[in-house]
């Protein structure tokens, strides 16, 4: 998709996404699941708030000050005295031009006593000596005002979490598939330690090293005259060609699966040089296809000292 492409998509979103969302349904469906989701979505996110407090949290966190935040929010519905709080709480939110979704969250009673059974936990709701099925029958019970109102029930009862992620990001999302997986791109030198947090890791101490000729030593990767020795090498042009290809074919799949964050790094020896410049293309490309790209060179600023050390030392 074209750079027009993904701004008119991204504004089909952004028109169509709640200024808030209310959470609610089943003990056991998945609720906190899905708030972790719209804590990844970037939602302000408040577990458990009493429906009455919706319209007041939507005035402090500046929802209508036209900063682009949305608010999502677990509610307890159980009683008659919450659901009319929300139905106030959807009329007031109206009144102050802010729109309001109902998400319900819901599972068969089969599968939510097989979850509460591995978990080992008691429901909720369940008084002393009263079965985890009757519990889960009598909240069904309490709840049923609340599905019937919901704008959207998700049935969570053969849904994996990436599915449930996939489901929630398509409703209420208004980032592209692209734009929600948060990239890292950084470089960094073998010397100073390998990365652990790095998803994908590249090495590419097999350039050309700039570090040998003298006018390009205490220059860095960012440097035009490095980045063009470093780019315009052949071996460079052959690595980036299969690199960017690897990367055009994973990073969908990563997008596909769900995953929130991944961390690129490429390496060099110093991580002043070659890595640097191999970095910044690689975040260029992605930026190019629509993804959030972060972009650091985590050696960069030692490197830089370390190299006017020796060369201080070596006029004296």
């Amino acid at each position: 998709m074209g750079t027009n492409g993904q701004q008119m998509r991204a504004a089909e979103l952004a028109s169509r996404v709640p200024d808030v969302v209310v959470i609610t349904g089943m003990s056991g469906s998945g609720r906190t699941q899905a708030l972790h989701c719209f804590e990844d979505m970037g939602y302000f996110c408040i577990d458990n708030l009493p429906p009455r407090l919706v319209p007041q949290l939507a005035d402090l966190v500046g929802i209508n000050s036209g900063v682009g935040r949305h608010l999502a929010v677990t509610c307890d519905l159980r009683s008659q005295g919450l659901f009319d709080e929300l139905t106030d709480t959807v009329r007031q939110l109206g009144e102050h031009e802010l729109s309001c979704k109902l998400l319900f969250l819901d599972a068969s009673d089969e599968v939510l006593m097989r979850r509460y059974d591995e978990n080992r936990r008691r429901h909720p709701i369940a008084v002393p000596g009263e079965s985890v099925e009757h519990a889960i029958k009598r909240e069904r019970g309490q709840l049923r005002d609340a599905r019937a109102m919901a704008d959207l029930v998700i049935d969570t009862s053969r849904m994996r979490t990436s599915a449930l992620r996939g489901r929630l990001k398509a409703a209420f999302s208004e980032l592209t598939e692209q734009q929600l997986l948060d990239v890292n791109v950084f470089s960094f030198g073998f010397k100073r330690g390998m990365p652990s947090e790095a998803d994908l890791m590249i090495d590419v101490r097999f350039l050309p090293n700039p570090f040998y000729d003298p006018e390009m030593r205490r220059l860095t990767g960012n440097d035009e005259r490095v980045a063009r020795f470093v780019m315009g090498n052949k071996t460079t042009c052959e690595f980036m060609g299969a690199w960017l290809r690897l990367l055009d074919v994973a990073m969908p799949g990563y997008v596909a699966e769900g995953k929130a964050r991944l961390s690129i790094a490429v390496g060099c020896t110093g991580g002043q040089h070659r890595s640097v410049a191999i970095a910044n293309a690689t975040a260029a490309h992605l930026k190019a296809q629509g993804y959030r790209v972060n972009l650091s060179h985590r050696d960069l600023s030692e490197a830089v000292a370390a190299a006017a050390r020796d060369a201080a030392a070596g006029e004296g």
